[in-house]
């Protein structure tokens, strides 16, 4: 026996047949003990044993069944197993023909095929069974782990014992997803995690088991049971649980020192890192927002088969418009930026993604340059222009006021100047909370372009305008999110300019769905805002980043305020006029209309701006900004009156 334990596949091979040979003779004992021999001497019975075990083996050699690893195995090798007996038991009519002294009739034969299939299923079954529960710390894993000593030797428990060190988890969620990612843990050697129990707010599975796994109450209730199984982390694999729910296990579990992380599940997060993985949360996640949700129908119809110019494309809003145009069928997409790099990039992963099937094309160029830009509008005749071309770095602004002004002002005049001249069906152009009563010149010069559309809007023209304004976008180049990143792993201090300030947040995809939701349903002369809750507080965001990286605030990673940088507030706002607000289908998207200025007022404002320009210089730009948009305001004036707004009063924490 222990020369068939050792050495390789060959040795295993005979060790199956061995086990699969003795089933069959207790099978054939136990037929044999109720049927008899049917008056066969002992020399025909042994000859009668030999040949139908020999007709077995062969088949199943023939068929390779013992050269599956049982262990990984699943249905297939089962239904490899029944057809090599229905051969056999064909095969034995041949033999029987062939040697007439053999005294078993067909039915016994068919009852010994039967018996003995059952038999091999059952080992295999068992086998499977005391190879992926023996590692459990239990008598119930004691017991099974002496079982595969017994049967398969100590090499299989030495493999098995590298498992004892893998992370155990509790699993939120006894579903379909949950059960999933317990079975491909428990099925994997190599995996660094094994389940140990599920977790679940369904009354009537707790106290149940699932592939084995005890199921356990949500909550704090829990909480002792979760000790006495030793898990060291918690994963959500659930799908359909609202956020507030999300949120409490999320702090109940981090509170009661277990590490808590994701199941990704989607098609999108298998597509990124090619298999199921274990996450952290990430920080977009830990704002627990509800998603917005918007009519895909309604938003592909639109975007089918049209072409579509989309400035800025190699940005972080521009290169995801072009990411979910993409999977709506147009015509055409054209992604146009001054930076090469962006949209090359883009170019290379969205090639990759669809081949030919995407008509992509690329276009270097600035919107300052309208020859460049007419050149563009020649030769695609865009039917949109999503416009997301523009210079966002608030600090960068404050200095460079007139660059600002001259990109982000007459830039898009330009835009919308050749919409028009080649009939544009729809200009959107993305802006900015921060446009809302602007204490900097970036925030100013949105609004600005926001005046412009608007008054464009008013004209008899074949264009349809329309705005769509959000906050701060969490992962994208300016974001807070990537400085703190780099700050944690260069070993601190993370640096913010006040503790007090907040910001409203969303994410890169919620963005760019609400500027093509919007564009889909706009009429002319349209703001869109989006009701992004409640707002959240920066220095939250950099306590919950630095314990999420296992480290501690102020002890492990030093947090330090350095001051408000020019042109900042501590708070930003999201509509100007709340009583202009109407309701959209979305219950979180909402339409403000301001009434347009006129044509000759708007020249008046350009007419200022442009005299600015000459003088070069930024203050002198600065101030005609303030004159071009009234509601531009400095800084002071607002941040003095910060603690009695209702802004700075109503913030969610995410820590």
């Amino acid at each position: 026996m222990e020369l068939l334990r050792k050495g390789g596949k060959f040795n295993i091979r005979w060790q199956l047949m061995l086990y699969d040979a003795l089933i069959y003779f207790a099978v054939v004992g136990f037929v044999v003990s109720l049927y008899g021999w049917e008056g066969a001497s002992p020399r025909e019975s042994v000859i009668v044993i030999a040949a139908s075990l020999l007709c077995l083996l062969c088949s199943r050699t023939a068929g390779h069944v013992y050269q599956m690893i049982i262990r990984y195995g699943g249905v297939h090798v089962y239904m490899r197993l029944f057809a090599t007996d229905f051969v056999a038991l064909l095969l034995y009519f041949p033999v029987k023909w062939c040697f007439p002294a053999l005294h078993l009739s067909s039915q016994r034969w068919l009852i010994i095929i039967m018996l003995n299939l059952l038999g091999a299923v059952g080992m295999r079954l068992m086998y499977r069974y005391c190879y992926r529960f023996g590692v459990r710390r239990s008598k119930q894993g004691a017991f099974l782990r002496g079982l595969l000593v017994l049967f398969a030797g100590s090499e299989v428990i030495k493999e098995r014992r590298n498992e004892r060190k893998r992370i155990r988890i509790a699993i939120i969620g006894a579903g379909r997803l949950g059960a999933v990612l317990a079975d491909e843990l428990l099925s994997n050697d190599s995996a660094g995690y094994v389940p140990v129990c599920f977790i679940d707010q369904d009354r009537s599975k707790v106290g149940r088991e699932v592939m084995g796994l005890p199921i356990l109450r949500e909550g704090a209730e829990g909480l002792d049971e979760l000790k006495a199984l030793d898990v060291q982390e918690v994963v959500f694999a659930i799908t359909n649980i609202i956020n507030t729910k999300k949120e409490h296990l999320f702090k109940l579990y981090k509170a009661a020192g277990y590490r808590v992380k994701v199941y990704d599940f989607s098609v999108a997060d298998v597509a990124q890192h090619g298999k199921r993985m274990l996450r952290e949360f990430d920080i977009e996640e830990l704002l627990f927002r509800m998603p917005i949700v918007v009519n895909n129908e309604l938003v592909h119809g639109y975007y089918k088969n049209k072409v579509i110019l989309v400035t800025g494309g190699g940005g972080s809003i521009g290169s995801e418009l072009c990411r979910q145009l993409a999977k709506m069928e147009p015509a055409q997409i054209i992604a146009l930026d001054i930076y090469e790099n962006g949209v090359y990039d883009l170019q290379q992963e969205l090639r990759l993604l669809y081949g030919g099937t995407l008509n992509f094309r690329v276009e270097i160029a600035s919107i300052c340059n309208k020859q460049a830009m007419a050149r563009v509008m020649q030769e695609y005749h865009p039917n949109i222009v999503i416009h997301a071309a523009a210079h966002k770095h608030v600090p960068l602004m404050e200095k460079n006021c007139i660059e600002a002004v001259e990109n982000n002002v007459f830039g898009t005049l330009n835009v919308i100047e050749l919409c028009e001249e080649y009939g544009v069906e729809r200009f959107m152009m993305v802006s900015t909370d921060k446009a809302v009563n602007p204490t900097n010149i970036m925030g100013a010069t949105k609004r600005m372009c926001e005046i412009i559309a608007r008054a464009h809007s008013a004209v008899n023209s074949r264009t349809v305008f329309s705005d769509t304004r959000f906050g701060n976008v969490l992962g994208s180049a300016g974001s807070v999110i990537p400085l703190f990143k780099r700050q944690i792993q260069s070993g601190g201090p993370i640096t913010l300019t006040d503790k007090r300030i907040i910001r409203y947040f969303m994410t890169i995809p919620e963005a760019s769905q609400l500027v093509l939701h919007s564009g889909a349903i706009a009429k002319n002369g349209e703001l869109f805002v989006l009701d992004m809750g409640q707002p959240v507080r920066i220095y939250d965001l950099a306590v919950n980043m630095v314990r999420l990286s296992g480290l501690e605030p102020d002890k492990d990673i030093k947090i330090i305020e350095t001051g408000l940088r020019p042109g900042e507030k501590l708070y930003e706002e999201l509509l100007v006029k709340s009583e202009t607000l109407r309701k959209t289908d979305n219950d979180l998207i909402f339409i403000e209309k301001d009434e347009p200025i006129t044509m000759a007022d708007l020249n008046k404002r350009l007419d200022m701006l442009r005299q600015a320009l000459q003088s070069n210089d930024d203050e002198t730009v600065r101030e005609a900004m303030r004159k071009a948009v009234p509601t531009y305001k400095r800084p002071e004036e607002v941040n003095k009156k910060a603690a009695e707004a209702a802004e700075m009063q109503n913030i969610r924490k995410v820590s």
